[in-house]
């Protein structure tokens, strides 16, 4: 069976893949509500606005390190004949530790003030925020995996 990276980082999917990771990025952003909503639309309006096309370019960065995160679970869910899309959302817990360690280490390196502040302001509910997440990224990975 193939791996994720293999299937999502291959040169004729990985720009649609981008495209569709930045889309959700934009939906989960916009579904926030309350006090760490705003906090969190705060934070992304920011970064948008200080380096117009970040997003897309810091999803590309972080694609092949998040595919090879999730794909254990990937996986597990071809190998039990389970819907992926749920495999993922029923895992999201473990899943969003998996890929906040990708995270937590790049903002410990980052070079860029302004965003490893913000990324320190929300990383105390980051959690919470990327579990939310995994419905949609169930059904990203199902669109472009199977």
């Amino acid at each position: 069976m193939a791996a994720l990276k293999e299937i999502l980082t291959a040169a004729e999917k990985r720009k649609e893949v981008i495209a569709d990771c930045a889309r959700l990025l934009d939906e989960e952003v916009a579904s926030k509500s309350g006090f760490s909503g705003l906090a969190v639309k705060a934070a992304f309006a920011t970064v948008k606005a200080l380096k117009p096309g970040m997003i897309p370019h810091t999803i590309d960065d972080l694609l092949d390190e998040f595919a090879d995160k999730v794909d254990p679970f990937y996986q597990a869910a071809k190998e039990a004949r389970q819907p992926v899309d749920a495999y993922i959302a029923g895992h999201a817990a473990d899943i969003a530790e998996a890929l906040l360690q990708i995270t937590d280490g790049r903002a410990a390196r980052t070079r860029h003030g302004t965003i490893k502040k913000a990324y320190e302001k929300l990383r105390p509910t980051g959690k919470k925020h990327t579990m939310a997440a995994m419905p949609r990224v169930g059904k990203l990975i199902l669109k472009h995996a199977g």
